[in-house]
């Protein structure tokens, strides 16, 4: 099993992944609503469009913008269950226990966290 570091290393390898970034109206609202808020829609998103065996509309459930949990999604593999599969070996047609939730919010509150940090540099 990998880190969340080794995960988000691996991430920045693929162009499409490491494509995404937080624009200036994404920080606005993170700095707005704060991250304690941030994570409690991570974890809403990830338990509405990924923890079902079969979420609706699978591959095309999480919008590219709209939210800074989105662009999250798509910048660390974690849109759809393809992807999950993809990158983490998360088995299709099976329910997500709280413990790989939990996993999936971990590694998308990091990504933001450090898509924050760069703001400060």
């Amino acid at each position: 099993m990998q880190s969340i570091s080794q995960a988000l290393a691996r991430l920045k390898g693929s162009k499409f992944r490491s494509s995404f970034r937080l624009n200036e109206k994404d920080k606005a609202y993170i700095r707005e609503k704060g991250m304690e808020t941030i994570e409690s829609h991570a974890r809403d998103f990830v338990k509405k469009k990924l923890s079902p065996a079969f979420p609706e509309n699978d591959g095309k459930q999480t919008p590219m913008k709209g939210h800074p949990v989105f662009k999250a999604m798509h910048a660390t593999g974690c849109c759809c269950r393809g992807c999950l599969n993809k990158w983490y070996r998360v088995e299709k047609g099976v329910v997500l226990n709280d413990i790989q939730q939990e996993k999936i919010v971990r590694l998308l509150m990091r990504w933001i966290e450090e898509q924050m940090k760069e703001e400060m540099r």
